[in-house]
Protein backbone atom coordinates (compact mmCIF):
# COMPACT_ATOMS: atom_id res chain seq x y z
CA UNK A 1 0.00 0.00 0.00
CA UNK A 2 1.45 3.31 -1.26
CA UNK A 3 1.19 6.84 0.37
CA UNK A 4 0.73 9.17 -1.88
CA UNK A 5 2.91 12.22 -0.82
CA UNK A 6 0.77 15.53 0.15
CA UNK A 7 -2.65 13.20 1.43
CA UNK A 8 -3.24 13.71 5.17
CA UNK A 9 -5.07 11.82 7.39
CA UNK A 10 -8.11 13.90 8.50
CA UNK A 11 -8.54 13.16 12.11
CA UNK A 12 -11.72 14.22 14.50
CA UNK A 13 -10.74 16.12 17.85
CA UNK A 14 -13.62 15.41 20.37
CA UNK A 15 -13.34 18.26 22.87
CA UNK A 16 -14.99 16.48 26.67
CA UNK A 17 -16.24 19.76 28.43
CA UNK A 18 -14.61 19.27 32.27
CA UNK A 19 -16.57 20.85 34.70
CA UNK A 20 -13.84 22.92 37.52
CA UNK A 21 -15.44 21.55 40.75
CA UNK A 22 -13.12 24.49 42.31
CA UNK A 23 -15.52 27.03 39.99
CA UNK A 24 -19.05 25.43 39.97
CA UNK A 25 -21.37 27.32 42.48
CA UNK A 26 -22.54 25.52 45.62
CA UNK A 27 -26.23 26.10 45.93
CA UNK A 28 -26.67 27.33 49.45
CA UNK A 29 -29.81 27.41 51.91
CA UNK A 30 -30.01 30.27 53.16
CA UNK A 31 -32.70 31.45 55.31
CA UNK A 32 -35.05 34.22 53.78
CA UNK A 33 -34.84 36.12 56.55
CA UNK A 34 -31.08 36.26 56.75
CA UNK A 35 -28.78 37.03 54.31
CA UNK A 36 -25.64 37.52 55.37
CA UNK A 37 -24.34 40.12 52.79
CA UNK A 38 -27.25 42.29 53.41
CA UNK A 39 -25.84 45.79 53.74
CA UNK A 40 -28.30 46.75 56.68
CA UNK A 41 -26.57 43.71 58.55
CA UNK A 42 -22.77 45.87 58.40
CA UNK A 43 -21.81 47.97 61.41
CA UNK A 44 -21.94 51.44 61.61
CA UNK A 45 -20.04 52.81 64.60
CA UNK A 46 -20.21 56.77 63.23
CA UNK A 47 -24.30 56.06 63.74
CA UNK A 48 -24.60 53.69 66.54
CA UNK A 49 -25.89 50.59 64.62
CA UNK A 50 -24.73 47.35 65.58
CA UNK A 51 -27.14 44.45 64.16
CA UNK A 52 -27.76 41.28 66.01
CA UNK A 53 -24.85 42.39 68.77
CA UNK A 54 -23.92 42.42 72.06
CA UNK A 55 -22.69 45.07 73.29
CA UNK A 56 -20.28 46.54 75.87
CA UNK A 57 -18.86 49.55 77.53
CA UNK A 58 -17.07 50.49 80.75
CA UNK A 59 -18.42 51.27 84.39
CA UNK A 60 -16.63 54.06 85.34
CA UNK A 61 -14.01 53.21 88.67
CA UNK A 62 -15.97 49.38 88.65
CA UNK A 63 -14.35 48.69 85.16
CA UNK A 64 -11.35 50.34 86.28
CA UNK A 65 -10.46 48.10 88.69
CA UNK A 66 -12.03 45.18 87.14
CA UNK A 67 -11.85 45.05 83.39
CA UNK A 68 -14.07 42.02 82.87
CA UNK A 69 -16.82 44.26 84.39
CA UNK A 70 -18.76 46.41 82.46
CA UNK A 71 -22.53 47.46 81.29
CA UNK A 72 -23.50 45.24 78.36
CA UNK A 73 -26.84 45.58 75.93
CA UNK A 74 -27.99 44.05 72.93
CA UNK A 75 -29.02 45.13 69.30
CA UNK A 76 -32.12 44.26 67.44
CA UNK A 77 -31.42 43.57 63.87
CA UNK A 78 -31.66 47.18 62.64
CA UNK A 79 -28.56 47.54 64.85
CA UNK A 80 -30.50 49.89 67.45
CA UNK A 81 -29.25 49.09 71.36
CA UNK A 82 -31.81 47.72 74.42
CA UNK A 83 -29.95 47.99 77.76
CA UNK A 84 -31.18 47.78 81.04
CA UNK A 85 -29.93 51.20 82.63
CA UNK A 86 -31.58 51.32 85.53
CA UNK A 87 -34.37 50.30 87.77
CA UNK A 88 -37.78 49.82 85.65
CA UNK A 89 -36.18 50.93 82.89
CA UNK A 90 -34.76 49.64 79.66
CA UNK A 91 -33.51 52.31 77.15
CA UNK A 92 -33.17 52.06 73.43
CA UNK A 93 -30.10 53.81 71.34
CA UNK A 94 -28.89 55.75 74.53
CA UNK A 95 -26.46 53.22 75.97
CA UNK A 96 -25.84 54.08 79.95
CA UNK A 97 -22.10 54.78 80.86
CA UNK A 98 -21.67 56.19 77.29
CA UNK A 99 -21.15 54.70 73.59
CA UNK A 100 -20.00 50.92 73.48
CA UNK A 101 -16.24 49.87 73.02
CA UNK A 102 -16.81 46.39 72.59
CA UNK A 103 -19.35 44.52 70.60
CA UNK A 104 -20.04 40.87 68.92
CA UNK A 105 -22.10 40.15 66.41
CA UNK A 106 -24.02 36.72 66.47
CA UNK A 107 -24.67 34.88 63.31
CA UNK A 108 -28.67 34.84 63.08
CA UNK A 109 -28.72 31.34 61.23
CA UNK A 110 -28.06 30.06 64.83
CA UNK A 111 -31.16 31.26 65.86
CA UNK A 112 -33.36 28.87 66.73
CA UNK A 113 -37.28 28.89 64.75
CA UNK A 114 -40.12 27.93 65.29
CA UNK A 115 -43.55 26.30 63.74
CA UNK A 116 -44.99 29.89 63.27
CA UNK A 117 -42.18 31.93 61.37
CA UNK A 118 -38.77 31.05 59.92
CA UNK A 119 -37.68 34.41 59.83
CA UNK A 120 -34.87 34.72 61.91
CA UNK A 121 -35.16 38.38 62.33
CA UNK A 122 -38.34 38.69 63.61
CA UNK A 123 -36.87 35.43 66.01
CA UNK A 124 -34.62 37.68 67.29
CA UNK A 125 -36.27 41.37 67.51
CA UNK A 126 -39.12 39.80 69.22
CA UNK A 127 -36.80 37.80 71.94
CA UNK A 128 -34.72 41.29 72.50
CA UNK A 129 -38.52 43.29 72.71
CA UNK A 130 -39.60 40.75 75.47
CA UNK A 131 -36.92 40.56 77.16
CA UNK A 132 -36.56 44.71 77.21
CA UNK A 133 -40.57 44.45 78.40
CA UNK A 134 -39.95 41.88 81.21
CA UNK A 135 -37.15 43.99 82.50
CA UNK A 136 -38.78 46.99 82.23
CA UNK A 137 -40.88 45.18 85.57
CA UNK A 138 -37.44 44.70 87.47
CA UNK A 139 -35.69 46.41 90.20
CA UNK A 140 -31.42 46.44 89.06
CA UNK A 141 -29.62 44.85 91.02
CA UNK A 142 -25.66 45.15 89.95
CA UNK A 143 -25.00 41.30 91.68
CA UNK A 144 -27.75 39.29 90.61
CA UNK A 145 -29.91 40.59 88.15
CA UNK A 146 -28.54 43.35 85.94
CA UNK A 147 -27.81 44.44 82.06
CA UNK A 148 -26.31 40.97 81.28
CA UNK A 149 -29.41 39.10 82.86
CA UNK A 150 -31.07 41.05 80.54
CA UNK A 151 -29.18 40.19 77.35
CA UNK A 152 -28.84 36.44 78.59
CA UNK A 153 -33.07 36.54 78.74
CA UNK A 154 -33.17 37.57 75.61
CA UNK A 155 -30.47 34.90 74.14
CA UNK A 156 -32.64 32.43 76.03
CA UNK A 157 -35.76 33.13 74.55
CA UNK A 158 -34.89 32.92 71.30
CA UNK A 159 -32.34 29.32 72.26
CA UNK A 160 -29.68 30.85 69.97
CA UNK A 161 -27.23 28.45 69.37
CA UNK A 162 -30.02 25.49 70.99
CA UNK A 163 -29.40 26.69 74.33
CA UNK A 164 -30.75 28.13 77.21
CA UNK A 165 -28.32 28.43 79.49
CA UNK A 166 -26.63 31.90 78.81
CA UNK A 167 -26.12 33.93 82.11
CA UNK A 168 -24.24 36.95 83.80
CA UNK A 169 -21.43 35.09 84.39
CA UNK A 170 -20.96 33.31 81.15
CA UNK A 171 -21.80 36.59 78.69
CA UNK A 172 -19.32 38.22 80.64
CA UNK A 173 -16.35 35.84 79.96
CA UNK A 174 -17.72 35.89 76.46
CA UNK A 175 -17.50 39.21 75.58
CA UNK A 176 -13.53 39.28 77.69
CA UNK A 177 -12.51 37.03 75.69
CA UNK A 178 -14.21 37.46 72.50
CA UNK A 179 -15.62 40.55 72.33
CA UNK A 180 -13.92 42.87 69.27
CA UNK A 181 -12.96 46.72 69.68
CA UNK A 182 -14.96 49.06 67.98
CA UNK A 183 -11.48 51.01 67.29
CA UNK A 184 -8.46 52.30 69.06
CA UNK A 185 -10.14 54.59 71.19
CA UNK A 186 -12.91 52.08 72.22
CA UNK A 187 -9.73 49.93 73.22
CA UNK A 188 -7.84 52.72 75.20
CA UNK A 189 -11.46 53.56 76.78
CA UNK A 190 -11.92 50.03 77.77
CA UNK A 191 -8.09 49.71 79.10
CA UNK A 192 -5.97 52.82 79.70
CA UNK A 193 -7.56 52.89 83.06
CA UNK A 194 -6.48 50.04 84.44
CA UNK A 195 -3.48 50.30 82.80
CA UNK A 196 -2.71 53.10 84.78
CA UNK A 197 -3.59 51.83 88.17
CA UNK A 198 -1.24 48.83 87.77
CA UNK A 199 1.36 50.97 86.49
CA UNK A 200 0.52 53.20 89.48
CA UNK A 201 0.94 50.09 92.01
CA UNK A 202 3.95 48.44 90.60
CA UNK A 203 5.94 51.69 90.76
CA UNK A 204 5.09 52.51 94.52
CA UNK A 205 6.19 48.53 95.49
CA UNK A 206 9.66 49.23 93.44
CA UNK A 207 9.81 52.54 95.47
CA UNK A 208 9.20 50.82 98.45
CA UNK A 209 11.26 47.78 97.60
CA UNK A 210 14.18 50.45 96.47
CA UNK A 211 13.94 52.12 99.69
CA UNK A 212 14.54 48.90 101.91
Amino acid sequence: MSIVPGEQNKATTTIIPIEDSLKSKQIQMVDNGFLSNNLNDRIDVARVRYPHCIVWTPIPILSWLFPIVGHMGIARTDGVIRDFAGPYYVSEDDMAFGLPTRYLQLDLNRVSTTTNTSNVRTIWDKAVEQASDEYKKRMHNLCCDNCHSHVALALNTMSYDRKHTYNMISLACWMFFCGKFVSFVGFLRSWIPFLIIVAIIVTIIVVVKLRT
